[in-house]
Formats: structure tokens, C-alpha cells, sequence
């Protein structure tokens, strides 16, 4: 299924400022947030829909290449990419909102995407990776090992940053909240706890394995499944093997960005394949049965008919790009191929035909209209 246009998702015209865009975010991001919507999917789904808009349109240099090119000019920017990028924009969007959050959220005021929650545990950071894919394994489908790096979850103190035999302490300074309140006016503004970071606890004891964090960085290698028919662009998710979360949290889902090297002799429309080949004077004047290669390597007999013009399409069913229990066509484009030298004997052949078939030296013009499709 095409990405919709990011726009249209915020609901926002193209000139939209961006007041008018995290506006529009702010109101979709409160109204499809897991933590209000727990275990509906839809939501969950619209709320990244949402937080992915934001992060192109909110970005002068990113909302200018989609602008331009769409989604293919603000895909491929790194080989792997850390998504939690995407929310960290929330301080600025509802920082001074909330009591809004906290009627939603039980007064804790954070999120899987914020800091500041009791348990201190939190999603992962989903992480990106981008490539390539020869044309045929696009079409066709294949498994590519790819090697990344992620935040795994401590051995050492089970994701949980304390050494062992110690544990965490309620931060003294937001008795465990996150955050601390400033009274401005009528109005109580909620920052994030300088103190603890948002975490809500202060590690007396970090461990010493990973200085407290909970996560070391690891190499991961595993096997992606490119499942046939994949476009250029398109992603494969891969749950549960993005960065651990902290504070011994569930980990985020890896996003594998497929681009898809162009063929040498093929070319692709939608569940359609198209090749060329080129024919003789004589073939496409007398006809022919002539031998193409398919993309998956078989030999096919095409017939060519008699008088068949340059740029003719030929069509060989289910030759195409797989999809579901059936297989799109394979489109063949006949190029005649006019000699650019020939022999004394062929020319003598060639005039004699002329003469034959009563061909004048002044062409006769045709309409524009008998050309279309040639």
C-alpha cells in the first residue's frame, strides 16, 4: 500500500507554517497515543503515521526534499538511522501542556517516547537500516544477512544501570514524578527534573558494565526476509530488534529500507515487466521465431508476425512479478534494426525490392494519430 502524502495525514495544506503543523500534530499525537489507547494498533499505527509526518514537515531541509521528490526524497539518509529522533520534539510540543497529559496519563506526564515514569522502563529506540537488492531479488524475493549495531540490555545488571546488590533511588527532588512544577501565574508548568533526568530515580551505584545505562552497544547479525514483488522504497519491519529499552524495557522494531538496483535489460511497472529486442529488416518483414530470455532464466518462444512494426509490444502472460497466487505480464519491445552498411549484394536486394514494391522518393505524409503507441 502507497505512503499517504504527509500532509493530508497532519491535515494541513501544503503552505501550511509550522505553528499550523505542530499544532496539527499536537492534537492527532494526543488524540492516537499508545498510553491512551492501550493494545489498539490502529491507533497505534496512526499515532506513528502522525509522528513521522511531523518529523519531515517540522524539518526546514527534509520538508524541502519532500516537497520536490515526495517520499523518495527524504528516504535513504543514512544506514541506519536511530527513529526515537522523531520524538524528541514533545518537550516543545507539550511542554506547557501537561495537565493535559495528565489527565490522560495517570499524572505521571510521561510516555514510552518521554522520560519521567515511575518504573523507569521504557520502549527501545527503533532503529533504520538501508539496501540495496539486485532488481531479480526484488521481483523474486530473497534473504539478505545484514550486520547493525543496537543497544542490547546489560548482562551484568539485567538492564536495570544499578551494580549489583544495589538498586535505585526515589529522586528526592520529584519524589519519583520526572518532573518538577513552576507556578506561572494561574498557570503550573511541568519541566523535566534536573535532578534525575526525567528518570524519576537516581542511581547511587551505576554498574560497571555499562556505566549505568543498562544497555551496551553489540554488532547484530540476522537474516531479512525480502518477500517477492517489493517496489523501490518500500520497508520491511522487523519486531523487537531495535535498541533495548532503558531501564530494562522492551526493545523497538528494526525498519530495513529497501532500494532496488536497476536491471540491465528489464524495467518494471507495477506487476509488469518490459524488455527489448532487436529483430532484422527481413524478421519483421517475413515474420520470425526468435528465443528470449525471461528474468528468471528460462528460454521462451516468441513468434514475431509478419510486417510487425518498430516498437511493438508483444505480450507473454504470466512472465511478470509475482503477486499473491498469480504473476503479472512479460511486455516485449520489438526494435527493427535498420543495417547501417550493407554489401554490394544486399544493396542490389534491397533496390530490387524497392523497385518492386513501387517505393517513390517522396514519402506521403501520414496523420499524427496513426503514430500513437509505435
Amino acid at each position: 500500500m502507497a505512503k499517504r502524502d504527509y500532509y493530508e495525514i497532519l491535515g494541513v495544506q501544503k503552505g501550511a507554517s509550522k505553528d499550523d503543523i505542530k499544532k496539527a500534530y499536537r492534537k492527532l499525537a494526543i488524540q492516537y497515543h499508545p498510553d491512551k489507547n492501550p493494545g489498539n494498533k490502529e491507533a497505534e499505527e496512526k499515532f506513528k503515521e502522525a509522528s513521522e509526518a511531523y518529523e519531515v514537515l517540522s524539518d526546514d531541509q527534509k520538508r524541502s526534499a519532500y516537497d520536490q521528490f515526495g517520499h523518495a526524497g527524504v528516504e535513504g539518509m543514512g544506514s541506519s538511522q536511530d527513529f526515537s529522533q522523531t520524538f524528541r520534539g514533545f518537550e516543545d510540543i507539550f511542554g506547557d501542556f501537561s495537565g493535559i497529559f495528565d489527565s490522560f496519563f495517570g499524572g505521571s506526564g510521561g510516555s514510552r517516547f518521554r522520560g519521567g515514569g515511575h518504573s523507569g522502563a521504557r520502549q527501545g529506540a527503533n532503529l533504520r537500516y538501508d539496501i540495496e537488492i539486485p532488481f531479480k531479488d526484488a521481483v523474486f524475493g530473497s534473504k539478505v544477512e545484514i550486520q547493525y549495531s543496537r543497544n542490547e540490555s546489560c548482562p551484568s545488571c539485567k538492564g536495570s544501570g544499578a551494580a549489583n546488590g544495589t538498586g535505585k533511588k526515589v529522586c528526592s527532588t520529584c519524589q519519583g514524578s520526572g518532573q518538577v512544577r513552576h507556578s506561572q501565574g494561574f498557570f503550573s508548568v511541568a519541566s523535566t527534573c534536573p535532578s534525575c533526568g526525567g528518570e524519576g530515580y537516581i542511581i547511587e551505584h551505576p554498574c560497571k558494565e555499562c556505566g549505568g545505562t543498562g544497555t551496551q552497544k553489540k554488532r547484530q547479525k540476522i537474516m531479512v526476509t525480502i518477500p517477492p514483488g517489493v517496489e523501490n522504497g518500500r520497508r520491511v519491519v522487523i519486531p523487537r530488534q531495535g535498541d533495548a529499552g532503558p531501564g530494562g524495557g522492551p526493545p523497538g522494531d528494526l525498519y530495513v529500507f529497501i532500494r532496488v538496483k536497476p536491471h540491465e535489460y528489464f524495467e518494471r511497472q507495477n506487476e509488469d515487466l518490459y524488455c527489448a529486442v532487436l529483430i532484422s529488416v527481413t524478421q519483421a518483414s517475413l515474420g520470425a521465431d526468435i528465443q528470449v530470455s525471461t528474468l528468471d532464466n528460462k528460454t521462451i518462444k516468441v513468434k514475431i508476425p509478419p510486417g510487425i512494426q518498430n516498437g511493438r509490444l508483444l505480450r507473454i502472460r504470466d512472465e511478470g512479478v509475482p503477486n499473491g497466487g498469480r504473476r503479472g505480464n512479460l511486455y516485449i519491445k520489438v526494435v527493427v534494426q535498420i543495417p547501417a552498411k550493407l554489401s554490394r549484394r544486399g544493396r542490389e536486394l534491397m533496390e530490387e525490392l524497392a523497385k518492386v514494391e513501387g517505393e517513390v522518393g517522396s514519402p506521403k505524409p501520414i496523420p499524427l494519430s496513426e503514430l500513437v503507441g509505435q
